[in-house]
């Protein structure tokens, strides 16, 4: 039986996860929800990229969808800078009785005292009313910060450090409100862009260091964030922009476990992210263009470097469209779910079960 889904949005993560219903085997596309005009009445299959149209026009109709009733909608709308609008989305939709798998808001991956119990009760609410089942995930935080690193401490017999790490050049991260509105690239060292703001950084990856935590029994009592910046040498330009001497042009970051305000060397999450190789040369560099590193010390002793690549040659492609068939892929165990708002540790080992490309009888592969 394929499951019928909703694709909410059509932007970066969105434009993969509408391919990914429409190739996947198990999914049938529902309906398609655009918010730009230009957009509206626009066949998926277009919208997608798609060799062939599907028959299936965008609309900007909210209603439309959820009439539908499809079995799960892939929501991949804006979150970061309209938190209560996604909040009233996804509560609409789980509340209707429809099932949900979301990038963002990304402390849902993980709310238990990362955020306000007030905050994530009306999801917990809805999900409830509706009987329906939220799941938050992506890359970041996502499988490169939960599966992965829980995957490796599976074999240690001592853990002494567990450190998650995004090490990456964002020069061609094709979204400038995320770069240049909240991350705050290109402005001067004394202006604190949204990102930076006190206890945002906690708020974003705490819950990556808390399910980590949860998973391994280790009794957190907080967690703490740290920040450094490193100026422009000189004028270059990123995404149209011109990022001006002596304005942000790499960020370092780490969100740790505290345990009676001493951090718990044993969970650490850092993002070091530059818009040129070559800056901040003595921060952590990445294996290849760009990669997710996972470090365990203990015994054994593990670094994985995970190097990730487009189908154009890009790390920065590669994330996004990891990010859609991380949500994608999972759809058919969040609708198998009991009701309620999920985390990574609740959901069964997901797999690329009937992706592999077969060649036809008597044609080897290269």
């Amino acid at each position: 039986m394929a499951y019928r889904v909703v694709q909410w949005s059509t932007g970066n993560v969105g434009r993969w996860a509408l391919r990914g219903i429409i190739d996947h085997p198990d999914l049938e596309l529902a309906g398609v929800w655009v918010s730009s005009p230009a957009k509206n009445g626009r066949d998926a299959g277009e919208l997608a990229g798609a060799d062939r149209p599907l028959g299936i026009r965008a609309t900007a109709d909210a209603d439309e969808l959820i009439a539908a009733e499809p079995d799960c909608v892939v929501y991949t709308a804006m979150a970061d800078n309209r938190l209560s609008e996604a909040i009233d989305d996804l509560c609409r939709l789980l509340r209707a009785g429809i099932n949900v798998v979301a990038s963002g808001p990304v402390f849902l991956s993980f709310p238990d005292g990362t955020v306000p119990l007030d905050l994530v009760e009306p999801i917990r609410s809805a999900a409830a009313d509706g009987r329906a089942s939220l799941w938050v995930n992506g890359i970041d935080p996502g499988w490169a910060n939960d599966w992965l690193p829980l995957l490796l401490s599976g074999t240690c017999q001592r853990i002494d450090l567990v450190r998650c790490s995004e090490i990456t050049d964002y020069s061609t991260y094709h979204n400038p409100l995320v770069l240049f509105d909240l991350m705050g690239f290109g402005t001067p060292l004394d202006e604190t862009p949204m990102l930076l703001q006190p206890g945002v950084l906690s708020i974003a990856w705490g819950s990556v260091v808390r399910q980590l935590a949860a998973a391994l029994e280790v009794p957190l009592d907080s967690v703490a964030e740290h920040h450094e910046r490193f100026p422009a040498p000189e004028p270059f330009t990123v995404a149209g922009r011109t990022i001006n001497t002596g304005t942000m042009a790499a960020l370092r970051f780490t969100v740790s476990g505290m345990v009676a305000d001493r951090p718990v060397l044993v969970l650490v999450l850092e993002h070091v992210t530059r818009l040129r190789p070559d800056l901040a040369p003595d921060w952590p560099q990445p294996a290849g263009t760009g990669c997710y590193r996972v470090e365990i010390t203990g015994e054994p002793n593990y670094v994985l470097d995970l190097r990730l690549t487009g189908g154009d040659g890009d790390h920065n492609t590669a994330g996004v469209a990891s990010t859609a068939m991380r949500l994608v892929n999972a759809v058919p165990a969040v609708v198998a779910a009991p009701p309620g708002l999920l985390t990574a540790l609740d959901l069964p080992l997901t797999t690329g079960r009937g992706l592999v490309s077969i060649p036809a009888r008597g044609v080897i592969n290269p």
